[in-house]
């Protein structure tokens, strides 16, 4: 099953059944008016959108074009935006960088912050920036959405708690990354609003591809038309959904609609040439950075620059679009 929130005028959207091939909705406000409402009631509200998902896709009722750039992110506001750091090898290049401010990495726990979730980007907005020196990056990343999870949950609770998972680009300013480790308790300037694609899917649309809580699904990152990295999100995931679960609940509960991200994802690869590969490449500039840096003696690509285009999009085994694709333009103030 695939949901979404479309624009209404209200902060929150209006909820909609999205079919498989994303070309159509229908409303489910009968059912829950936004997705939160659903996920609050979900016991009551899953089988009657499975039902309605059902209906569309046999053309038992008649849906809308699906129009993503009118869609909002799935959650636009959520209670909480907590984003881990599941692949190892992402901090272990991203550790490399001059004045990253990561030091030792732990392997035995992974690693989250909570970011800000009053105001979730769309997957087609711009990404923005107040200055052209922060270092603007882009991070692929996959998350999901959960319902509530006690405080100290075992790990079977916490993997029975996914509800959706959603796509989602978590932008950072590198120059800004050091000062907050530094000087404040975490990340917070260096991480302005994450952008999501439009469409969110349940565990089971996965099929196969959902196994051991990890997705394993390519993510392809575009940089101006050009393939930067070609990803598989599960092969390298050092520790899967359920254990970034089991930690952000080991000493507190989880409410209903709590995001968790997976961090960057990252595929480990011979550092063997300046450019990513076809292959593998990278889901941040950071890495490709560092890949430079250890062929070249030093890093050749830019950071987003005024009028990039990025592009993230996840592809099912047949190669259809799972999420729809998040297509941003770089807005950087530059007076």
């Amino acid at each position: 099953m695939k949901l979404a929130s479309m624009e209404n005028g209200r902060p929150d959207g209006r909820l909609v059944v999205v079919s498989a091939d994303l070309g159509t909705c229908v409303s489910a406000g009968r059912i829950a008016p936004t997705l939160q409402a659903a996920l609050d009631s979900w016991e009551s509200a899953e089988p009657q959108l499975r039902a309605l998902a059902l209906q569309l896709e046999k053309g038992r009722v008649a849906g809308e074009p699906f129009v993503p750039a009118k869609a909002l992110a799935p959650l636009p506001r959520a209670y909480q935006w907590i984003d881990g750091a599941a692949y190892l090898g992402h901090l272990e290049r991203v550790r490399n960088l001059r004045n990253s401010g990561i030091g030792q990495i732990a392997t035995d726990r992974p690693l989250m912050y909570q970011g800000a979730s009053d105001s979730l980007c769309a997957g087609h907005a711009p990404i923005r920036a107040p200055d052209a020196e922060l270092a603007v990056d882009f991070e692929a990343e996959l998350a999901v959405i959960l319902g509530p999870v006690p405080m100290g949950a075992a790990r079977s609770a916490a993997a029975g708690s996914v509800r959706l998972i959603a796509l989602c680009n978590d932008i950072s300013f590198r120059k800004l990354v050091a000062e907050d480790l530094t000087h404040g308790f975490g990340f917070f300037h260096s991480k302005p609003a994450t952008s999501f694609a439009s469409v969110v899917v349940t565990p089971d649309e996965l099929g196969a591809a959902w196994r051991f809580e990890r997705a394993h699904v390519r993510v392809r990152v575009e940089l101006n038309g050009k393939v930067f990295g070609d990803l598989d999100a599960g092969a390298d995931m050092d520790f899967t959904f359920a254990d970034l679960i089991v930690e952000a609940a080991r000493t507190r509960q989880l409410g209903t609609g709590t995001i968790l991200g997976s961090g960057t994802i990252a595929n480990r690869h011979a550092e063997n040439g300046a450019r990513p590969r076809k292959t593998d490449g990278y889901a941040c500039i950071a890495e490709a950075r560092t890949a430079e840096k250890a062929a070249l003696g030093k890093a050749v690509t830019p950071f987003l620059q005024h009028g990039d285009r990025v592009r993230i999009e996840a592809f099912d085994d047949r190669g259809r679009s799972l999420f729809g694709a998040i297509d941003q333009r770089v807005e950087l103030n530059l007076s």
